[in-house]
């Protein structure tokens, strides 16, 4: 699944990336930054979250009548001499758009930056084909490509993880002399772009929306790459997942100022673009146009519980407020959808099999459904997939399921849960050198680090981040107590005095 990024297990990756101090510091700045942006940008829109009903009410409309939105669009840009190839997946994509690179003889091929180019492995196999040059015209998946196809952190920023120094390295393989200043980098940058722009004859973009009554597709971008990607190549390759439409250019207007306040800051992204085929009399612009569109899993989710994460306009904003994130970044994940985003689709697009620990890189703070433009309840999502993992699947063998089993027999049966109440002090004493109620002694910055390795890893994932004080004894709890405590009388009723009226 070409969704992965990393072939090491899940713990390992959240190690490396605990270790990584930079990227981490670079995630925490980038997430408070993005803070004040986001906010001071919807303050300014007003009425924010009757915006993001009318979002909301737009995405699950288009998602009720997908397969007419679908036909609708099709038709339209057929009409308008252009062409539309479905793909059920991701080798149906990839082998269609290399067949088509062959068949025009492509030989300099340009991309902008695109989530579900990246999804369906078309970089890859598009290097195949002998002869064939291919290059990334956004600087930060420019910058990737150069550093041996480094994976992204941020669907939005996707480098994050890079200091200047580690962009001035890869740039001076390319023939740059200047210091790390970014403002010069970004200019070596643009004329060597500018150079494979004017002699590229294959162009591939992806697709925010596609306009279902016009046959147009809509790009927003901050760079201009996608406008001049469009513009130039004579053949142009439009892959957009099979969501990422809306009915008509009103219903686009309000999800490119949603996306563009939640993603950047920004009222409007620096261009946004509507474009098809070059009509009659047009200087720039493709003249053979195709959009492919993309399923790859899709469906799957449509009419389940997790048809929601359909909704989604591809923003970040839920990555920029979640806790485990800003921790662990984004390779973390071990998928090009890292975050909140990542641990609802991937196990939907990938498998359980592959990515079943995702949906526990969460603390269910409900911050990424808060923040979220479409209203999508992604911690509750989130939660479905434990439950399917759990309850349906039965994935987890590990000691923890059967401990959950054990306490899960415990807790209902009155004989054994009152014994467990009654060892409890006693019990760990192993892990207490204090008296009662007291947590000094018993840790070492605030962890315990002398639990023998052994011990399941569900008391590790406690003991190891928590602060647990020494239960009191059990003649001392609040059960024993509330057992035998004695109600206070009542006050005594007050006798009336005869014609004393009751208030």
């Amino acid at each position: 699944m070409s969704i992965s990024t990393s072939d090491k297990p899940y713990k390992e990756r959240i190690i490396d990336a605990e270790s990584d101090k930079f990227m981490r510091a670079a995630v925490a700045k980038a997430q408070d930054a993005q803070f004040i942006k986001r906010t001071a940008s919807r303050r300014e829109l007003g009425n924010w979250n009757e915006w993001r009903d009318l979002a909301e009410q737009i995405r699950q409309h288009v998602l009720k009548y997908l397969p007419d939105y679908l036909e609708e669009f099709a038709d339209n840009v057929e009409q308008q001499g252009g062409h539309v190839f479905f793909a059920k997946d991701e080798n149906e994509a990839h082998n269609f758009i290399k067949e088509l690179a062959i068949a025009k003889k492509a030989k300099n091929i340009v991309k902008s930056k695109s989530m579900v180019t990246t999804e369906i492995n078309l970089d890859k196999t598009l290097k195949s084909i002998p002869g064939v040059n291919l290059l990334e015209s956004d600087l930060a998946e420019f910058i990737l490509q150069e550093d041996n196809w480094d994976e992204p952190t941020h669907i939005v920023f996707p480098t994050l993880h890079k200091n200047r120094d580690q962009i001035q390295e890869e740039f001076q393989k390319l023939g740059y002399d200047g210091d790390n200043d970014p403002q010069h980098e970004a200019r070596f940058v643009r004329g060597y772009l500018r150079r494979f722009f004017m002699k590229a004859d294959f162009g591939i973009t992806g697709c925010n929306f596609a306009i279902a009554n016009n046959g147009m597709i809509n790009l927003d971008t901050n760079e201009g790459n996608a406008d001049i990607t469009m513009a130039i190549p004579k053949t142009q390759v439009v892959v957009m997942g099979m969501e990422r439409i809306v009915p008509s250019m009103k219903e686009a207007e309000v999800l490119d100022n949603m996306l563009a306040r939640s993603a950047v800051g920004q009222k409007l992204t620096t261009y946004c673009t509507f474009t098809g085929k070059k009509k009659d009399g047009e200087l720039d612009g493709p003249d053979d146009f195709w959009v492919v569109i993309v399923d790859d899993g899709r469906s799957k989710a449509l009419g389940t519980e997790f048809e929601p994460i359909l909704q989604c306009i591809r923003c970040g904003a839920c990555m920029n407020v979640c806790p485990v994130y800003r921790q662990v970044g984004g390779k973390g994940y071990g998928s090009i959808y890292p975050g909140p985003l990542g641990e609802v689709l991937s196990p939907i697009l990938g498998g359980y099999e592959h990515f079943k620990d995702l949906p526990y890189a969460c603390s269910l703070c409900a911050a990424c459904t808060e923040t979220c433009p479409v209203k999508i309840p992604l911690q509750h999502l989130i939660r479905e997939h434990r439950i399917v993992e759990m309850d349906d699947k039965h994935l987890d063998h590990s000691m923890t399921n059967l401990i959950l089993k054990m306490v899960g027999v415990g807790t209902d049966s009155p004989f054994l849960f009152g014994s467990a109440m009654k060892m409890a002090h006693p019990g760990t004493k192993l892990f207490n050198e204090g008296g009662p109620n007291s947590v000094e002694p018993m840790y070492d910055g605030g962890k315990i680090d002398y639990v023998p390795k052994a011990v399941p890893k569900l008391i590790h994932g406690w003991i190891d981040t928590r602060d647990v004080p020494r239960p009191v004894k059990a003649k001392e709890n609040f059960r024993h107590w509330y057992k035998h405590h004695q109600p206070v009388d009542a006050a005594p009723a007050v006798k009336k005095e005869e014609g004393q009226a009751d208030e």
